[in-house]
């Protein structure tokens, strides 16, 4: 018999779109979660034409964050569909939306609204900016990456500011929205009451600067775009080898250590201006060149062979592919294939990183087509509510 998964029988109200929103509600989908993703009938999801590329079943984008989910196509300007769309909310034990602060109010979606009748309901909004001063400003990664602080740091000294190569402000928040949702839930588990979560971007890319946010706050340090080098750490960063770049993360003096000996310099340890992490800081101009000019006589490869053999973090750079496959020589399993509705195998996608033991048996159901499961939603929507939500 197949244990229960950790969310079964919670339902989630999905009106959120493109990145943050979705992925939040695919995580509580992944654990089970029956998710119902509100669309807009004819265009559904921005991210649904956000191509090339595009799989056998539609954009790839959309779907990288909306498998086992169903879909539903309500009209929100419409009396009845935000009827419809209100009767959802008010059977959920959890509503994700990411409209600009205040539209769902202005739909009698809001949380004050809902949580009058359903007050066990756990309601995460997810802003750009809050709900504050920055609430007419629209929430968009790249923006909120560069005004946020990222770019800043993102890049080689001598270039522009750059975007990390993935909407990663997106992601975190996403993260954060999900934490806040469990945490919710959990909470409700106790008192009986519900709770409104509000998650912005801005405050979930600060929230990530760690250690590089904190050089400011502590030490009135402005970090400024290093590379692909460490502030704080030496050597951290690509180095060139005779043929490609390798990525070194020497953490401590010890592997240092071993690192020199390796490329056949170990004296270079024992100069007092690299014998510490803190002089090879000071150093780093001239440290640097000694490296390099060592790893010129060998290949990425070869370097990273011998030097992950002592025990030094070493790896020539990758593409995605290679990273997938590396995850599978290392046993992580880091893909699941999903299935269309009737069991066929219509692709493959990365699974959620967390791996449970016992095994958690979670779907794979494909991401759904733009209102496949209208019909049947719509028709359960206007039965008599029998169900007591939850507390």
């Amino acid at each position: 018999m197949t244990e229960a998964l950790p969310l079964d029988g919670v339902l989630v109200a999905d009106f959120s779109r493109v990145l943050a929103g979705p992925l939040c509600t695919m995580t509580l989908a992944d654990l089970g979660a029956r998710v119902i993703k509100v669309e807009r009938p004819g265009t559904g999801d921005d991210t649904r034409a956000w191509g090339p590329p595009y799989s056998e079943t539609g954009a790839t984008y959309f779907e990288s964050v909306n498998r086992n989910k169903e879909s539903v196509c309500l009209d929100l300007q419409d009396e009845d569909g935000r009827e419809l769309a209100r009767e959802l909310a008010l059977r959920a034990d959890v509503v994700v939306e990411n409209f600009k602060p205040g539209g769902m109010a202005k739909l009698g979606l809001g949380y004050e609204e809902i949580s009058r009748e359903n007050p066990g309901v756990v309601y995460v909004s997810v802003s750009g900016f809050g709900t504050a001063e920055g609430a007419h400003l629209a929430g968009y990664d790249f923006l909120v990456q560069a005004v946020g602080g990222l770019m800043s740091i993102t890049g080689a000294a001598d270039g522009e500011p750059t975007k990390v190569g993935v909407a990663l402000v997106d992601v975190l928040t996403a993260k954060d929205a999900t934490i806040g949702a469990l945490a919710a839930l959990e909470a409700r588990r106790r008192t009986g009451r519900g709770a409104h979560i509000d998650v912005s971007l801005l405050s979930s890319l600060q929230g990530a600067l760690v250690n590089q946010g904190q050089a400011y706050l502590g030490a009135g340090k402005v970090p400024e775009r290093m590379g692909n080098a460490h502030p704080s750490i030496v050597p951290y960063q690509l180095l060139h080898c005779a043929d490609a770049p390798l990525a070194v993360t020497v953490g401590n003096d010890g592997q240092f250590r071993r690192f020199t000996a390796v490329l056949g310099i170990p004296e270079v340890a024992d100069d007092e201006r690299f014998a510490t992490n803190s002089a090879r800081v000071a150093h780093r101009e001239d440290l640097v060149p000694l490296l390099e000019d060592a790893l010129s006589a060998r290949t990425a490869r070869e370097w990273q062979e011998e030097l992950t053999e002592e025990g030094v973090p070493a790896g020539k750079v990758a593409g995605i592919g290679e990273g997938v496959t590396l995850a599978e020589d290392l046993g992580l399993e880091p893909t699941v294939d999903v299935q269309d509705r009737e069991g066929r195998t219509v692709g493959r996608q990365f699974r959620h990183p967390a791996r449970w033991t016992p095994p958690l048996e979670s779907p794979t159901v494909a991401p759904p087509q733009l209102g496949q499961d209208t019909e049947t939603i719509v028709a359960w929507l206007r039965e008599p509510r029998h169900r007591t939500v939850r507390t």
